[in-house]
């Protein structure tokens, strides 16, 4: 797997407020992903829908920023979601890390899986429904990479 531009990305709510803890919302933003993710603007390799925040591991498309990716996500969540909320949804901008090698992208797909668990959500990853270790997730759009693997989810 080329992990030359592959991101850890944690965005936050806007003042933590629990948005996600919402079903509508956590799927919505699901969905959303998925979106951005099939029309190929970047490889998503992990994510977890936390109630005030999100981790994803992500590779941006060849012809897309890192920047640009973050703002369709955000943008695009927002936009569907405007509808029906007033008032800021994001804390600005996001917080990023450059994966180095191949443990690196372990220790951080390890942590977007666990980060439920260690919530006290729920007892094992594949529980929390809004996430890339979901039994669920994988049914619905198909199952996660492994280290072997290039496939997106």
């Amino acid at each position: 797997m080329n992990l030359d531009r592959t991101f850890f990305i944690t965005t936050v709510t806007w003042k933590r407020t629990p948005l996600f803890r919402s079903q509508p919302e956590a799927e919505l933003m699901m969905d959303v992903l998925v979106h951005y993710r099939e029309q190929m603007r970047y490889v998503l390799h992990e994510f977890v829908i936390m109630p005030d925040h999100l981790h994803l591991l992500l590779t941006p498309g060849a012809d897309i920023s890192l920047e640009r990716a973050m703002q369709l996500i955000k943008g695009g969540f927002s936009y569907r979601l405007g509808k029906a909320k007033t008032g800021l949804i994001w804390q600005e901008s996001f917080t990023n890390h450059r994966i180095r090698d191949q443990h690196d992208y372990e220790r951080h797909a390890g942590y977007i899986r666990m980060n439920p668990v260690r919530a006290r959500l729920v007892e094992r990853p594949e529980m929390y429904p809004y996430s890339s270790a979901s039994a669920r997730f994988e049914r619905t759009f198909g199952r996660r990479t492994t280290n072997a693997e290039s496939r997106a989810i």
